[in-house]
């Protein structure tokens, strides 16, 4: 039997592990299982939340941290524990008010490590916490401490969504970043915190230094990590762009098992350092 206990699969959730029904299919579930049984290891990097994402980590029962709250935070599940967080500026709280004063239908909640705060409840608010399954809070932005956010999300239709990302090209904001989660969601994160500078940290964690890192994921907060990782590939449905990050477009997506495709390449056809291949 092939030994892979030198490789880390890390993946993305939503459109890459999770179906459009947010399930995890028993197809993606064997092959996950089959791959720890050859000594691999497992993992996900997301933007949701340490409460959002529990019950899917009990589905995977995960043994290794996961990247939350796309990039801002490394958490182990098995001990409760933070292992490294980043938190917005202080300033983070006048560039929202900024924003929601200025673009127009934008629902939006601030996230930190113990709940999500909404200060804004429009439909598209309202469909991200029920996709969540989130427990939230509500709170006046004005009145809201801007202490300890991990990032803010931005909720509305596509266009609006827009008119926000043009908003945002023409302020020109440096303390802070954005990166679309979806095309109804944009997300205000610390400038240093994506999904691939949470990988770099979390290439040096105990037990980590000397491990093979395989990403998949398939929107635009993903790149960094696909391009951060030593083998990165999307499922069939990911962007255009992201797809441009890859190493590998795989024909499978999210809908269709795509995780349980990569694994498969990588246990049958040795796709990481085989004829695939790193790209220049």
């Amino acid at each position: 039997m092939k030994d892979f206990s030198d490789f880390v699969i890390v993946s993305d959730m939503d459109g890459t592990l999770l179906d459009s029904s947010k399930k995890i299919s028993s197809g993606n579930l064997k092959v996950i299982e089959k791959f720890r049984s050859m000594g691999g290891h497992f993992t996900v990097a997301t933007g949701r939340t340490i409460q959002t994402l529990a019950p899917y980590a009990d589905i995977l029962e995960l043994d290794m941290p996961v990247i939350l709250y796309n990039g801002s935070m490394i958490y182990d599940y098995r001990e409760n524990k933070i292992l490294y967080e980043k938190h917005l500026p202080l300033t983070a709280k006048k560039i929202a008010l900024e924003i929601m004063k200025n673009v127009e239908n934008l629902g939006g909640e601030v996230l930190k490590s113990d709940s999500a705060y909404v200060f804004e409840n429009n439909e598209y608010e309202k469909m991200h916490t029920k996709i969540c399954g989130a427990d939230v809070k509500f709170s006046d932005l004005e009145s809201m401490s801007p202490e300890n956010w991990l990032k803010v999300l931005f909720a509305s239709a596509p266009e609006n969504i827009q008119k926000l990302v043009d908003f945002i090209a023409e302020k020109g904001y440096n303390e802070v970043s954005f990166v679309k989660s979806s095309d109804i969601f944009c997300e205000m994160l610390e400038p240093s915190s994506t999904k691939g500078s949470a990988l770099g940290i979390y290439r040096n964690l105990d037990g980590m230094k000397n491990m093979k890192f395989i990403s998949i994921g398939d929107y635009n907060n993903d790149i960094e990590m696909i391009q951060e990782a030593d083998f990165g590939a999307v499922p069939s449905n990911a962007q255009p762009e992201v797809k441009d990050s890859a190493d590998i477009i795989l024909e499978s997506s999210c809908d269709e098992n795509a995780v349980a495709e990569l694994i498969d390449l990588i246990i049958q056809k040795n796709i990481y350092g085989g004829s695939y291949g790193r790209k220049n």
